[in-house]
């Protein structure tokens, strides 16, 4: 079978409005197509993830069924386990895990950095008596150190001593080959200083630059697999300044690789650390800078009112862990707002999840099943709560994007929203 030599691209669709504006403020909301050499992407999309090479506890089959057009996995938990050349010499991380469709990597560094210094991305941290050096690393010792070349960190499976640089990054998404990958960045957090911030973003624009020229050399080493799509990461925490600099200098650096007759970036990630109630502003901030025939995706996020939020100042695609973690503790999303079915009150509820969502759980199994197996530990509990957080999750973001093309997001997103959170409160939206 040959493989397939196209490159990736996008198609703009429908701007949100019509007119390009929420609320009457302008937005950089639309609709798309982002088409990969395994398939298209309808925008705005949200992408499950298969941290591992598989969504956890569901088969490739069950995740389509869902609607979900492409998955991502992750590039530091295949580099350890069990390596990019296993995968490579499968034929890349799709045929390895039997996916028949467009798939992402990320470039490593968020783990490096989360798993490695113990923070989370968005922090609330009481900063008494805390040296500057405390601050990345509280009460843990700090398993990943950043230089100027890369970064150390220590395997969590077992210790060992490990270098990402930029160029090691591309060569395991190489490997790994997913038709869109993204550029080594330094995560940082909403703790670290102001210099620090500076600091960090000049870092993450020099080393996007050495993922460009790598990319580029691979790309021309491994003609003979599907071309690979690299995405530059748009650093800069929560100060307007850095984050439209670090934007700019992203879309610089492709136009002088193209300039000079190599591949520039494809589209672009908007990633860090982000207060919630400034994801909209921040993400606004960044497509003002960014050019509008590239697609964008936002990194790891999906609560609804964040997707509606994401998606108004520009954002295509989305991914994030939580609607898998917290279906395998037994939290489902439904149109009146999340569930716990370990709660006492399900142990004779024979509804369905959500009755009006549809899909195979609703249609073939109670509340009341469903919390049997969470009580009795059965693997299946984590299979159906997950089949249908993800159902719900791609439903919702399809419904988002039918409701941009017909010129109704701001009823259909306060529809959606005064209902999912009707019984809580502004500040607890996600807890």
């Amino acid at each position: 079978m040959t493989e397939p030599a196209s490159d990736t691209s996008f198609d703009l669709g429908t701007r949100i409005g019509g007119d390009g504006t929420v609320d009457g403020t302008p937005s950089h909301g639309r609709t798309g197509v982002i088409h990969t050499p395994h398939g298209d992407i309808q925008t705005p999309a949200f992408i499950p993830v298969a941290t591992k090479a598989t969504v956890k506890t569901l088969t490739p089959e069950q995740v389509r069924s869902t609607g979900a057009e492409a998955i991502l996995s992750n590039a530091y938990h295949l580099y350890l386990q069990p390596g990019e050349d296993i995968v490579d010499t499968a034929g890349g991380v799709a045929a390895f895990e039997n996916w028949h469709g467009p798939t992402y990597t990320d470039s490593g560094g968020f783990q490096v950095m989360s798993l490695g210094s113990g923070f989370r991305k968005v922090l609330a941290m009481d900063l008494a008596n805390l040296t500057e050096a405390d601050i990345r690393a509280v009460k843990k010792e700090r398993m990943a150190l950043v230089d100027e070349d890369g970064v150390d960190f220590k395997s969590f499976i077992d210790g060992s001593t490990h270098r990402f640089t930029p160029e090691k990054s591309m060569q395991i998404q190489h490997g790994l080959g997913a038709d869109i990958m993204f550029a080594f960045d330094e995560l940082t957090t909403l703790v670290d200083t102001r210099l620090y911030q500076e600091q960090s973003v000049d870092r993450t624009h020099r080393w996007a630059r050495r993922c460009l020229v790598e990319h580029d050399r691979l790309t021309t080493e491994r003609s003979h697999r599907p071309l690979q799509s690299l995405w530059g990461v748009v650093q800069g925490a929560q100060y307007e300044d850095l984050r439209r600099k670090a934007a700019r200098g992203l879309v610089d650096l492709s136009k002088e690789a193209e300039d000079a007759g190599r591949r520039g970036f494809g589209g672009f990630g908007i990633g860090g650390a982000l207060e919630k109630e400034n994801l909209g502003t921040i993400a606004g901030w960044v497509c003002d800078e960014l050019p509008e025939d590239k697609p964008r995706h936002m990194l790891g996020i999906s609560e609804p009112d964040d997707l509606f939020t994401a998606i108004a100042a520009g954002a295509d695609t989305f991914d994030c862990v939580a609607p898998t973690r917290l279906a395998r503790r037994g939290g489902v999303y439904t149109l009146d707002g999340r569930l716990n079915l370990m709660a006492g009150r399900h142990r004779r509820d024979f509804i369905p999840i959500d009755t009006e969502t549809g899909g195979y759980v609703n249609e073939s199994y109670s509340r009341a099943y469903i919390h049997h197996l969470l009580r009795a530990k059965e693997f299946l509990a984590g299979t159906l709560c997950t089949l249908h957080n993800i159902h719900f999750m791609v439903t919702l973001t399809n419904n988002i994007r039918t409701s941009i093309e017909e010129g109704r997001f701001e009823d259909y997103r306060d529809e959606f929203l005064g209902r999912y959170y009707a019984n809580k409160a502004p500040e607890l939206r996600g807890r």
